[in-house]
């Protein structure tokens, strides 16, 4: 069996460690892929958004399926592309994907489905906004895609306003409207979904850290690590939310004529009135697939076939593994406003086995690996509770250096309390 992995993050490169551990050993491609996922895969020198050249790539390789990683191209719709011409694919239709690609369609779809979210309210000029403002803080959001980085919460009008200015007047994520939505107060969590567009199923519970430092301080990123399972969210906890959350976004879609499959992940806030949804994705989390991953103990490949296949997940289950998972994101300096790039990358070769490393943003260059993008690597570590992992996690972490290097020394640190 051939499959093609599209992107060239951590992510991905955590896809490909997980379909290379497939009792059904199967050939793997990537496009645009990076310098670590060339040690697992052969590369195919294609962009992410190029997807005639993807779609052309997958038949002419015979590929038997294409798992898509970032969203942007889900929501430009590679997914009906690859099926218009014959490719299996696993991902959501453009029209699915609306739940990602819009924020304000995701806000309508979960009104319709009775699904619980905070309060929102749809802007289009400044003034609008900062009239919609009642207290603070309060989050603002660019309604299109902005790669994990369209989101800021205001403390203050003076903050409001200078975020509504770079949004709507300077178009800093080229959207023409911003939603302003209910600050929820509690703990987030990540809960993915396999969708067959009939019925989801919950892969293991994750948290993720969003803000560049320790404490949660400074600007948003794509992630700045992650773990699993979460200490209180428990099997019960999950199934609530799966019924509440997952299931009806699934149903509203496929009574929309536009079914859901792939993988639903909600991202949630559990506060004292219940989860509540802050956004949804429409593809793996990065970083929380790179935690995710190495626990789960099925095989990944005939899952996510399942969601392609007549009969879909119908009496399908997931074993996982009962060790914990912490993952770190070294970044590179500047990040995650001015990433800097180019910086050789030391101790690699250091790091033992026992780790997974996921590279995101490198690249080969005379000879070494060097930094390519803000974040930079992941690095895995799997123990027999939260604590052993978090400080196998931390050990290798440290082996690894270049100039600049970020890190922050609190992940998991609640989890393994």
């Amino acid at each position: 069996m051939k499959l093609l992995v599209v992107g060239s993050g951590g992510r991905e490169h955590a896809l490909v460690h997980a379909l290379g551990r497939s009792p059904q050993r199967p050939e793997l491609l990537c496009a645009p892929g990076n310098a670590g996922i060339a040690a697992a895969a052969r590369l195919l020198e294609l962009a992410v958004d190029d997807i005639d050249g993807l779609v052309a790539a997958a038949r002419d390789e015979a590929v038997d399926l294409v798992i898509v990683g970032p969203e942007a191209p889900l929501v430009d719709g590679i997914v009906d592309a690859l099926t218009q011409a014959g490719v299996n694919a696993f991902g959501p239709t453009a029209a699915a994907a609306k739940l990602e690609g819009s924020k304000e369609f995701a806000k309508r779809a979960m009104k319709a489905a009775g699904v619980p979210t905070g309060a929102w309210t749809r802007v289009r000029t400044v003034d609008e906004g900062l009239a919609a403002i009642t207290s603070y803080p309060a989050v603002l959001k660019a309604d299109g895609l902005a790669a994990g980085k369209g989101v800021v919460i205001a403390t203050n009008a003076h903050e409001a306003e200078d975020t509504l200015t770079a949004l709507l007047v300077e178009r800093l994520f080229a959207t023409e409207t911003v939603l302003i939505e209910e600050y929820l107060m509690g703990e987030e969590l990540s809960l993915h979904a396999l969708c067959d567009g009939e019925r989801a199923l919950a892969l293991a519970p994750a948290r993720d850290y969003k803000r560049i430092f320790d404490g949660d301080q400074g600007p948003n990123t794509g992630g700045m690590g992650s773990y699993s399972p979460v200490p209180g969210v428990d099997d019960a906890l999950v199934e609530q939310i799966i019924a509440t959350v997952h299931q009806p976004i699934v149903d509203h879609m496929r009574e929309r004529g536009t079914p859901f499959r792939g993988v639903l992940y909600g991202g949630l806030m559990l506060t004292r009135r219940g989860p509540r949804v802050i956004e949804f994705n429409v593809r793996f989390g990065d970083p929380e697939t790179q935690a995710l991953l190495p626990r789960l103990r099925s095989d990944l490949l005939e899952s996510l076939l399942a969601t392609t296949r007549p009969g879909g997940l119908a009496g399908h289950e997931l074993d996982w593994s009962p060790q914990s998972a912490v993952s770190l994101v070294l970044a590179s300096a500047g990040y995650p406003e001015h990433p800097r790039l180019g910086d050789p990358i030391s101790g690699l070769d250091r790091v033992p086995d026992t780790i997974e490393l996921t590279h995101a943003g490198t690249a080969a260059r005379d000879g070494e690996i060097v930094t390519s993008g803000g974040r930079v690597l992941g690095v895995t570590a799997l123990g027999d509770d939260p604590a052993s992992a978090r400080t196998a996690a931390y050990a290798a972490a440290r082996m690894v250096d270049f100039a600049g290097k970020q890190l922050r020394t609190d992940i998991a640190a609640q989890g393994a309390a």
